[in-house]
């Protein structure tokens, strides 16, 4: 008797030492890559810092109110699709043919319940068509056409091409293509001429980051979500989809594990399965979050030759990011906590 009362008591001390869940949890991310201060200029690094506290704000209005963890999740994904910074939505890149074509999905780790979209060019915020795939078609991924006409029968917003423009983005086409030997495609309807002189924010530059951009969130319920859009490679050929709406590779959530959004170049997540991996070595292993991030991140893709990064959350209040280059756009918050921005590899 004395022994199981002992057991008891010490049962019962380590609940009380175990940390309590937070009420919400938040973590974002803008795109993996070269980064590094020199290049990108005071300017440029405030003016991307202040669009990730921005998206913070957007999830957490959510999240305090009590609203779930997928509301979120396109709240703040809607909001970097709409912000020309980033590779998602207007701002995208442009394929070799002059067109912007998306990528998004969405996942509810409550009832893995998912929506994916690919080779989008007429809806204006790719995520609210993939979660309209979800909750009102029978299926899990549509592409092209067929995802567009569903996605205007759904209600869903829609955008001509003038809409996504940016002459940033097409200096860069322009740039890449002419490396390539390949041929400049017609600038698209309803975009006015090439301005001459080039402002210096149009000038064509290297891009060496992954634009893509992912939430994940954790909500007073306990559940958990993730979401990812990405407008692809810069002059990508052939219809060429990567890892975003690739279920298990660059989105993927689990209230038995975790969420997670990844970004990088997806070949290398798609053939990993990077997403399901991390969810999989919290689930099954027993990991801490952050151990099964860099498992994967760290050693896994870094032994294949891919690069890229991830941000997650588990039904437990865990946050964690990982990423092989030297920087990633990103975000985090917990209830109760104050926001955490970073951008350079060595910050918090």
């Amino acid at each position: 008797m004395g022994t199981a009362l002992a057991l008891s008591a010490c049962a019962t001390q380590e609940q009380a030492a175990a940390p309590a869940r937070p009420a919400w949890a938040l973590a974002i991310h803008g795109g993996a890559g070269v980064m590094d201060r020199e290049t990108m200029g005071p300017e440029t690094e405030a003016s991307y810092r202040a669009a990730m506290l921005a998206a913070l704000d957007r999830g957490r209005a959510v999240l305090e109110k009590g609203g779930t963890a997928m509301d979120a999740v396109v709240a703040v994904v809607r909001g970097l699709e709409d912000d020309p910074q980033f590779n998602a939505g207007k701002g995208a890149v442009f394929t070799a043919d002059g067109r912007n074509e998306l990528d998004a999905a969405i996942m509810d780790g409550a009832t893995l319940k998912a929506g994916a979209v690919a080779g989008i060019t007429g809806t204006k915020n790719p995520i609210t068509l993939a979660r309209a795939v979800m909750e009102k078609s029978p299926h899990v991924m549509l592409i092209g056409a067929g995802a567009e006409k569903f996605g205007q029968q759904a209600g869903v917003e829609q955008a001509d091409a003038a809409w996504f423009f940016t002459e940033r983005r097409w200096q860069s086409l322009k740039k890449t293509l002419k490396e390539r030997g390949l041929p400049i495609p017609a600038r698209p309807v309803g975009v006015g001429p090439e301005p001459v002189p080039l402002a210096a924010a149009d000038m064509p530059f290297e891009d060496r980051k992954y634009g893509t951009v992912g939430v994940v969130a954790l909500d007073s319920a306990g559940h958990v979500a993730a979401g990812t859009s990405t407008g692809g490679t810069t002059a990508k050929l052939w219809g060429r989809v990567g890892d975003v709406p690739i279920i298990g590779a660059g989105t993927y959530a689990n209230d038995k594990s975790c969420a997670v959004s990844a970004t990088g170049t997806g070949e290398y997540f798609i053939r990993l399965g990077v997403a399901r991996a991390i969810c999989d070595l919290v689930e099954l292993k027993g990991l801490s979050l952050q151990k099964a991030a860099d498992e994967v991140i760290q050693a896994r893709l870094t032994a294949l030759g891919g690069d890229g990064g991830i941000v997650a959350v588990t039904p437990d209040g865990q946050v964690a990011w990982s990423f092989n280059t030297s920087g990633m756009y990103r975000a985090r918050q917990v209830a109760g906590g104050e926001p955490v921005v970073g951008i350079f590899k060595g910050e918090p």
